[in-house]
């Protein structure tokens, strides 16, 4: 299990949105360039990157779903109080 990830998100209002964006980073666009477009997240002039976070730093599900990652892998739309999360995490420790 670890301990800290490094990932970036892409932030949106509605599920139909996060869905629309799922897609687009499963079928060949970058994620980077998905968040640069979509993302409501000051976090998307870096592409989405949040950098490195430990355990108890962000809501619990978005939490519960940066940890249940392997490096590379991209999340389903997760729900949180902000709105709608697509998840990637781009390292652990």
């Amino acid at each position: 299990m670890p301990n800290k990830v490094n990932a970036s998100h892409i932030l949106v209002k509605t599920e139909p949105e996060a869905n629309v964006a799922y897609y687009d980073v499963t079928h060949g666009k970058s994620f980077e360039e998905v968040a640069k477009e979509k993302s409501l997240c000051p976090s998307k002039k870096n592409g989405g990157s949040l950098g490195w976070f430990g355990r108890n730093q962000m809501v619990k599900e978005f939490e519960t779903a940066a940890f249940s990652l392997k490096k590379g892998e991209i999340s389903k739309p997760v729900k949180t109080q902000f709105g709608w999360h697509i998840i990637k995490v781009d390292d652990v420790e």
